[in-house]
């Protein structure tokens, strides 16, 4: 399905501290590609002077990534519009030509109307629309003229879920016949699962029996209904554990520190742990070893967390929004994101497991190689009719 050569397609590196999903999707897309389809395309990652080189680590080991640090690429996400004013991103549309580059993924960045490479959009969700009371005012204007610029100048836009197409024909009808789908799945690599759960549990000293959320603190994430289902269980005294990681919101840095101290108040400190954002060999560790995996967010375009559990089979209790019920269908259990009372039932009614540690799925391959071929397809079909 690949073409003579490979497509020299450039990404710009999504920071794991500002957004942990779009880190993760990168890196196991980038796995995807070189396991299932060798020589279609080679990712190359251009990021700035300033990124994290321990982020860049990961990513630069997948064979046949290259990573190109440049100035150009030393801009926060969202922020870099001026292309609307130029037609043309020429610092990095330069460094484009100099690595050879085929055709461009965007993300969060608009690199211009007049930019010379075939370019696919991808538009993981479409939250500023769903829930703009999540969002500052300046915040909300911002990603919507970054979407605009991105349908007005013709982009195909790629989707990952059948309920994020719906929303974007929805909102932006100019996008028909432009979309694609392309459902993402995750197959860690062996070497972020090297490391046995009981030294992690040992380390942060976390029972055997626990359910883990590693949900970024962003408002939308909605961990309080955690709170508020343990608090019910704790007037049973039944008190479960949920352990919690991932980074705090950068446009809400109060959120987190609110949080845990509602958290403290209530009486719930030792039954909502939380670790911070811890690295992604432990994250693979406690999710494989968990009781279940808690997904209670109110928006996602397609949950990272959810393929995560899939992959190794990992028990689910998830809020009942479509793309959930998309992504698990009736491999979870699930609860309205305001129910405190049903998500209390189906931590207490969980069957109290033996420990165990599970292992990649078997018929996961399938669903990566899946993964793999519809998003070369994809960008080589934009590369054909480019031309």
């Amino acid at each position: 399905m690949s073409s003579a050569r490979p497509i020299r397609l450039a990404f710009t590196l999504i920071s794991r501290k500002a957004w942990a999903g779009g880190y993760n999707y990168q890196l196991n897309l980038f796995n995807a590609l070189a396991k299932y389809c060798p020589g279609a395309i080679t990712p190359v990652v251009f990021a700035g002077e300033s990124h994290d080189a321990g982020e860049l680590e990961p990513i630069g080991r997948v064979d046949p990534v290259e990573i190109v640090r440049s100035l150009d690429f030393d801009c926060s996400l969202l922020a870099s519009l001026v292309p609307t004013l130029f037609a043309r991103d020429r610092g990095a549309i330069s460094s484009f030509r100099s690595h050879k580059i085929n055709a461009v993924w965007e993300n969060a960045r608009f690199f211009g109307w007049r930019s010379p490479y075939p370019t696919v959009a991808w538009i993981p969700d479409l939250q500023h629309r769903q829930l703009p009371h999540l969002f500052t005012s300046k915040a909300r204007r911002r990603r919507e003229l970054g979407f605009q610029l991105q349908v007005l100048a013709g982009r195909t836009i790629i989707l990952s879920s059948r309920s994020a197409e719906r929303h974007c024909l929805t909102y932006y009808p100019r996008t028909k016949g432009r979309t694609a789908v392309v459902k993402f799945a995750s197959e860690p690599s062996a070497e972020l699962l090297k490391l046995d759960p009981r030294q992690v549990l040992q380390k942060y000293e976390l029972p055997r029996t626990y359910f883990y959320l590693p949900n970024q603190f962003w408002r939308h994430k909605n961990h309080r209904i955690v709170l508020d289902a343990l608090a019910l269980l704790a007037q049973q005294g039944v008190r479960p554990v949920v352990v919690a990681s991932g980074g705090s919101d950068p446009n809400e840095p109060g959120y987190l520190e609110q949080f845990m101290r509602e958290a403290a108040f209530r009486g719930l400190a030792q039954q909502f742990r939380y670790l911070g954002m811890i690295p992604l060999p432990e994250v693979y560790a406690l999710l494989r070893a968990s009781a279940a995996l808690i997904n209670p967010s109110r928006f996602e375009g397609w949950s990272t967390t959810v393929e995560e559990a899939k992959s190794f089979g990992v028990p689910m209790i998830l809020s009942d929004i479509d793309v959930h019920r998309e992504q698990a269908e009736d491999r979870a259990r699930y609860f309205g994101t305001d129910d405190a009372p049903v998500l209390a039932a189906h931590l207490r009614d969980f069957a109290r497991p033996a420990f165990v540690v599970r292992e990649l799925g078997q018929e996961l391959g399938d669903r990566v190689r899946q993964f793999a071929e519809d998003f070369v397809t994809t960008i080589e079909q934009v590369v054909r009719t480019s031309r």
